[in-house]
């Protein structure tokens, strides 16, 4: 069978075709809609549109009471995240050049596609640390890259959780016309 993309009548993109996505992740929290990804992003802009207004005439806070548990806990999850890649992905033997997509219930695989939505979630608590920028009125940090970067990254890594959690992102199942272009994006963690 032949995969294609879902068009309109008029030819616009609405998705790409169901049978893309990696059924391991249905069902886990915040993968199936992007409508929760979409708002959290909206959100998170608008409070950085709306924040450093209500800041203006206030003084920062002081967050080191809040700040030492959060980076804690953020380097504990991250630590948690890459121990269960590395181990995972040294169990399968994964080429860390390229390993190819594979939508197996092996429970390594599984594990991986884990790690990788903790990952995804990172991105979500991660938000905070514009919020404190915010609170803490370090708007010399708050630039436009630092934006750009935490508004973009819990949309591609949904994408990533929701269509390719494991290995290498294997072009062929995404675009079949390119049939030699294989592993032209890898997974970074």
């Amino acid at each position: 069978m032949r995969r294609s993309v879902t068009r309109e009548k008029r030819g616009v993109f609405l998705a790409p075709h169901p049978s893309f996505i990696n059924t391991r992740t249905k069902g886990w929290p915040l993968v199936d809609s992007p409508m929760p990804t979409l708002v959290y992003t909206l959100l998170y802009l608008f409070i950085v549109w709306i924040g450093p207004k209500m800041m203006k005439d206030r003084k920062p806070f002081k967050l080191t009471w809040l700040l030492v548990p959060y980076n804690l806990t953020m380097a504990v999850l991250n630590a948690y995240i890459a121990v269960r890649l590395l181990t995972a992905s040294f169990r399968l033997r994964y080429s860390y050049i390229c390993e190819p997509c594979r939508e197996r219930n092996d429970p390594d695989e599984l594990q991986i596609a884990n790690a990788v939505w903790w990952y995804y979630f990172s991105k979500l608590l991660e938000f905070c640390d514009t919020f404190f920028f915010i609170l803490r009125k370090k708007d010399e940090q708050l630039t436009f890259l630092h934006v750009y970067h935490h508004s973009t990254m819990f949309s591609f890594w949904w994408i990533g959780i929701k269509w390719v959690p494991s290995g290498s992102n294997d072009l062929q199942q995404v675009a079949p016309k390119y049939k030699n272009a294989n592993c032209k994006v890898k997974l970074k963690i």
